[in-house]
């Protein structure tokens, strides 16, 4: 019979290991030593399945993805992702799943150069939760509490795409043109690399979640401000813009793209006058990036339509209860 460690063995003690890390797995504790200088930047995040991804989404997917939210955590305070710890509950041991898991989130690790340090295996439903910890230099991260008004407010990539997939899974459309949102909603790119040179030029950030409106609110409230937002500047991908021609009448469902989250993209505020240097930043990453509106002093979000109207999108977002 295979325990909890036998699978910890097999399926989660990889080779790469970071020179900070002084104890990863096998131990009651792991034991890391970061740099001088440097602080330790920490977030969690859990996924469950029918809850956070379909039921029916391979291993690899989910691996990838648990991986990603936290690492889009990280990029939103502009830190460089060192180790993580796994507690995976899992409701049988199922070796193929497992390996297809395992091989993905080794992957994705080795990519970032991150190291699994730790964590617990447990029988239940299927849940991943993941602790990522990153390090910045001392003082320098990008926060909530920092945008002022006459700020601009950038978006990385597009908007919506996770959430018309997800819609297209559960309204089973079978339609390969929506691909690229289904890859999105399962393998969402967190903006690391980016973030860590956007510290450069930005003070305040927050990666999408729960939703553009709800996730910039959390920067109006903590920076004590508001925010306009330009709807005709809300970047679209032209997989969303063929779903809202072909199963919505032609009309941009803006509820959805606006609040539905999943989106993991990084909005963040400059200073005016920064439009070349983000150009240029964006360019050296290959990174689509767009202003789409401006930090005001109201404390209220408004999403302006092309005629100069004010939408009302209150209440929106994604909920965790």
């Amino acid at each position: 019979m295979t325990g909890e460690f036998d699978i910890i063995k097999k399926y989660f003690t990889f080779s790469q290991t970071r020179d900070d890390v002084v104890l990863a797995g096998g131990d009651d504790c792991a034991i890391v030593s970061p740099a001088e200088n440097k602080q330790i930047v920490v977030t969690a995040d859990t996924l469950i399945s029918g809850v956070h991804f379909p039921e029916n989404t391979s291993p690899e997917d989910i691996a990838y993805k648990a991986l990603m939210v936290n690492l889009s955590d990280l990029a939103a305070m502009g830190a460089t992702p060192a180790w993580i710890t796994l507690a995976i509950s899992l409701p049988e041991v199922d070796d193929s799943w497992l390996r297809r898991f395992s091989n993905t989130l080794s992957a994705a690790l080795k990519r970032f150069n991150i190291s699994l340090i730790g964590g617990d295996t447990t029988k239940g439903d299927l849940s991943i939760t993941i602790q990522a910890m990153g390090l910045s230099d001392i003082g320098k991260s990008l926060r909530r509490d920092s945008a002022v008004a006459g700020d601009s407010i950038y978006l990385t990539g597009d908007l919506g795409d996770a959430a018309i997939g997800l819609k297209s899974i559960m309204d089973k459309l079978d339609d390969d043109k929506l691909q690229p949102c289904i890859k999105k909603l399962n393998r969402p790119e967190a903006r690391v690399r980016f973030a860590e040179q956007l510290l450069k030029y930005s003070k305040c950030a927050i990666d999408v979640s729960d939703g553009l409106l709800a996730d910039l609110a959390h920067i109006t409230d903590s920076s004590r401000c508001g925010a306009r937002i330009m709807l005709s500047d809300i970047p679209l991908s032209s997989s969303a813009r063929y779903y809202f021609k072909q199963y919505n009448n032609n009309l941009i469902d803006w509820a959805l793209v606006l609040t539905q989250g999943d989106d993991y993209e990084l909005c963040f505020t400059l200073k005016q006058g920064s439009e070349s240097l983000i150009s240029r930043l964006a360019e050296e990453y290959d990174l689509k990036v767009t202003c789409i509106g401006e930090v005001i002093a109201e404390n209220e979000i408004l999403c302006m339509n092309a005629a100069g109207d004010a939408i009302d999108f209150k209440g929106s977002g994604f909920k965790h209860f």
